[in-house]
């Protein structure tokens, strides 16, 4: 049975926007690790979006992205969308029975599916449907943008807590 994970990069209080900042080398090698072994992906449609990135070589890119482009486009992706009407290489649409096709998914996969989206997140949690959610908080605040968890904070507990290179640390949780 698949692992639902769901994790971002957030500022300190709380709220997730990759145009505001984006991770520093030692949290993307973290990331480019995780999305290299992970089984696979479910988006909300805005992430997707934001992700698209990956689907285009870029000149100005390093070895590291190009590595984590050829990951990311290697994994199977489903979007949870009701207004996409396509989608890139390697990703299937998910329109209206979007719980019956992750519960599918679950029950017919090995390893880790990460979940990402906070609303596409606070639909799942609403399902029970989320096994671990990983926060990775930087030294930054926003003071706005889109909270990690787009609803009420479900109760967890906390099963570890990492630091990633010098500026990032981790905070993993199992719901209670």
């Amino acid at each position: 049975m698949a692992k639902l994970v769901f994790g971002l990069n957030q500022s300190l209080d709380g709220y997730v926007d990759h145009q505001e900042f984006a991770p520093g080398p030692a949290l993307f090698r973290h990331f480019y690790e995780q999305v290299r072994d992970l089984t696979g992906s479910v988006y909300g449609r805005c992430m997707y979006e934001v992700m698209r990135y990956w689907d285009e070589d870029h000149p100005e890119w390093d070895a590291e992205e190009r590595d984590f482009a050829a990951a990311w486009r290697r994994q199977p992706k489903w979007v949870v969308s009701r207004s996409l009407k396509s989608v890139g290489p390697n990703a299937t649409l998910v329109g209206d029975d979007f719980e019956a096709v992750i519960r599918g998914l679950k029950a017919q996969l090995v390893g880790e599916i990460a979940v990402a989206g906070p609303e596409l997140a606070r639909s799942l949690t609403d399902l029970g449907l989320i096994d671990e959610y990983r926060l990775y908080f930087r030294p930054i605040v926003l003071g706005r943008g889109k909270p990690f968890f787009a609803g009420p904070r479900p109760p967890l507990r906390l099963v570890a807590s990492d630091l990633i290179g010098e500026d990032a640390i981790r905070l993993t949780y199992v719901p209670a």
